[in-house]
């Protein structure tokens, strides 16, 4: 515990507050961002600014032009550092009762320059830890003038209190009777999908890879004529290359692409709906050449109910009715089943790409019907989908099939 001092013990709401050391060590390993008060010739400053913690000091990221660290040079700077945590907000019948949840740490103490080197350099490989969990050995770290550039402030922390919010609304009882909602809208921080840097040619690292089932996982998957490889933004040029062709994306739902850029934001898009969960992307490359020949996914997945969808499938012309969609099919159908558990693996296509439902059929999957109006067109119309599926009971049969037609298949380049 933190023992309360005079300025850590509030004048009011005192059933909010808490000096429990493991609480605010939470909270603050938890933020990423602090906010730094100080004064400085008389006049209050509050700055937004990186914060880490290494045991019982909370280390303040900043520049060595910058006030704070200049001022700190001498005696040490007095600060009061905050951090706060919006966790939801609560809505009442009464405008007076609305609130917020939250958790939030304040730290008042003197705040020291960091001198020494080699505490200097600790703190910065835990800062960069902090935001990726083994960041600090997958990049350069820094050169003694990067190092002579970059301030930091270390706060002992003694005089720490714990303020939070959490439940429900609280609302006086002559107002329970009012016809308006009440309740609570939570909040959190959540990423978003990561957005590769131009020139970038290194993977996704771990770490930026968002936690999901085995389901959502894109494991690369290998075959004799194909291999299946996490979608990645530097597919975009070899993958534009390969689908230039009005009918490869003529039964798609978005318009082909008239540059490579455009096929990079059909990437992101898919990118972006793996991040959220909905989606597993892969490219796949022809074994024999190495050139990425179009892509493949993963949707509707549900590992409850053990079903899973293949779709978002584009090939370059050059491909059809070759080994490789074929073996990519049955890598994907393999995974489902064998690996996964899958009961169900299903497919949608538009009801006017005969090409494909040809192509199900081949697969052994069962024609189940059509659903109406079930997905829009480039064009503004919207398309009737044909829902096939296979199901664990027939994909022996089905797997011998297949194993049977891609041994007759000469390699393609």
């Amino acid at each position: 515990m933190y023992p309360p001092t005079a300025r850590t013990i509030p004048n009011r709401s005192r059933d909010k507050m808490s000096y429990d050391r493991e609480t605010a060590h939470a909270v603050l390993d938890e933020a990423y961002h602090c906010a730094l008060g100080f004064t400085v010739d008389g006049q209050p400053r509050v700055l937004p600014t990186l914060h880490v913690r290494v045991g019982d000091t909370l280390y303040l990221h900043g520049s060595t032009g910058s006030r704070p660290l200049l001022a700190a040079r001498d005696d040490g700077l007095p600060v009061c550092v905050t951090v706060t945590l919006l966790d939801g907000l609560v809505y009442a019948r009464s405008q007076f009762h609305h609130s917020a949840n939250y958790r939030s740490v304040v730290a008042h103490g003197t705040a020291r320059l960091v001198t020494d080197e080699r505490e200097k350099t600790a703190m910065l490989t835990a800062l960069v830890e902090k935001v990726g969990a083994g960041r600090s050995t997958d990049t350069r770290p820094p050169s003694r003038r990067e190092l002579a550039e970059t301030a930091v402030l270390a706060l002992p922390l003694r005089e720490v209190s714990v303020r939070a919010r959490t439940g429900g609304v609280r609302e006086d009882e002559a107002d329970l009777h009012l016809p308006h909602w009440a309740g609570v809208l939570p909040l959190r921080l959540t990423a978003g999908p990561p957005e590769t840097a131009d020139g970038v040619t290194a993977p996704l690292p771990a770490y930026l890879r968002a936690a999901r089932t085995p389901w959502h996982d894109p494991v690369p998957l290998h075959g004799e004529h194909v291999r299946l490889e996490p979608l990645e933004a530097a597919h975009a040029d070899d993958l534009h290359t390969a689908t230039a062709d009005d009918e490869v994306w003529r039964h798609l739902t978005v318009a082909r692409p008239s540059a490579p850029a455009g096929t990079a934001d059909v990437i992101a898009g898919a990118l972006a709906a793996q991040h959220r969960g909905e989606r597993v992307a892969w490219a796949q490359r022809s074994v024999t050449t190495g050139v990425v020949v179009g892509t493949t996914s993963y949707d509707e997945i549900d590992p409850e109910r053990r079903s899973v969808a293949i779709g978002h499938t584009f090939l370059g012309r050059p491909w059809w009715r070759t080994g490789i969609n074929t073996e990519a099919k049955l890598l994907l159908l393999g995974r489902a089943f064998d690996d996964l558990g899958a009961v169900r693996v299903v497919w949608h296509t538009d009801i006017r790409n005969v090409r494909s439902q040809a192509a199900i059929e081949r697969l052994g999957a069962t024609r189940e019907g059509v659903l109406r109006m079930h997905r829009q067109r480039p064009d503004g119309s919207w398309r009737d989908t044909v829902q096939y599926a296979m199901t664990v009971d027939e994909w022996p049969s089905a797997q011998a099939r297949l194993r049977e037609r891609l041994r007759r298949t000469t390699p393609v380049a």
